[in-house]
């Protein structure tokens, strides 16, 4: 009886490949012939899975992306009771890769980041992330803004847009050594504080 294939395990085998690949040389050093090196399968093997260079760099990409997610989401499944506004702030540190253990995912992302510019294919991928996280960013800032009663609220979509934005820059600063892990979340966290000094209904009544 022929051996099955476990078919998603080996691109998911594959996608590891392409990420180490990436991190050790960037984009342009990951071929076909050194992921499959990489990855300890054939050739074949390689283009069974994948019709196509792009197509193998677009699913690694979607496995980071679904990896940082995930961790985001077990960083507040972990703090269930805590207020909107620290879940917002844990989200966000946790998609900054700014911690020692995620410089290699952090060189990784950055490296499909700068390919996206130049593939349709990737910049997809790419906007179907932010646009998840974009989602769960607006709602933390609504539902934080809502709880304290603040006097004007936040526009929760341009706060989420910002902190998006935020979060790669300092993902970028952090990784060339402009700013060290203490200095980036000390920007991070000053950001995230001033959204939430602002004059409440209480402290008008007062």
């Amino acid at each position: 009886m022929p051996r099955q294939v476990d078919h998603e395990g080996r691109r998911q085998l594959i996608a590891e490949a392409v990420c180490r690949l990436a991190d050790e040389r960037g984009l342009e050093g990951v071929t076909l012939r050194d992921v499959a090196a990489r990855a300890q399968v054939s050739m074949g093997a390689v283009q069974r899975c994948f019709r196509t260079k792009e197509e193998m760099l677009v699913f690694a990409l979607g496995v980071i992306g679904e990896r940082i997610i995930e961790r985001v989401r077990a960083r507040l499944v972990r703090s269930p009771a805590q207020s909107a506004a620290s879940a917002l702030g844990h989200a966000v540190t946790e998609i900054s890769l700014l911690r020692e253990e995620h410089r290699a995912e952090a060189r990784v992302w950055l490296a499909f980041v700068a390919q996206a510019a130049v593939s349709e294919a990737l910049a997809g991928t790419l906007k179907a992330n932010y646009a998840a996280l974009h989602e769960a960013f607006a709602r933390l800032v609504a539902e934080a803004d809502e709880s304290a009663e603040y006097v004007e609220p936040l526009d929760a979509h341009h706060e989420a847009r910002a902190l998006l934005a935020l979060a790669d820059g300092l993902t970028a600063h952090g990784l060339i050594g402009h700013l060290t892990a203490r200095q980036a979340q000390d920007v991070l966290h000053t950001h995230l504080g001033r959204l939430w000094e602002r004059p409440t209904r209480d402290s008008r009544s007062g």
